[in-house]
């Protein structure tokens, strides 16, 4: 259940996105090319971001960029 917390974890790095061209999910109506996110949790595959809903969600990390200077 360490999930219900990571919405209060400490931001790890911050991410762009890239695009929004998902061949499954519809991910452009929570992530918006061009806004940088703040990482809450990554694992190998995936990015754990605060998304437009406001909300923890995991993203594949071809979505994204590394943001160097926020």
């Amino acid at each position: 259940m360490i999930h219900h917390t990571w919405e209060k974890n400490e931001t790890m790095k911050h991410i762009k996105c890239v695009h929004t061209n998902a061949k499954k999910y519809k991910v452009n109506s929570v992530l918006t090319v061009g806004n940088v996110y703040e990482v809450k949790n990554e694992t190998e595959e995936f990015y754990f971001v605060i998304d437009n809903t406001k909300r923890i969600a995991g993203f594949k990390k071809d979505y994204f960029e590394l943001v160097e200077n926020v």
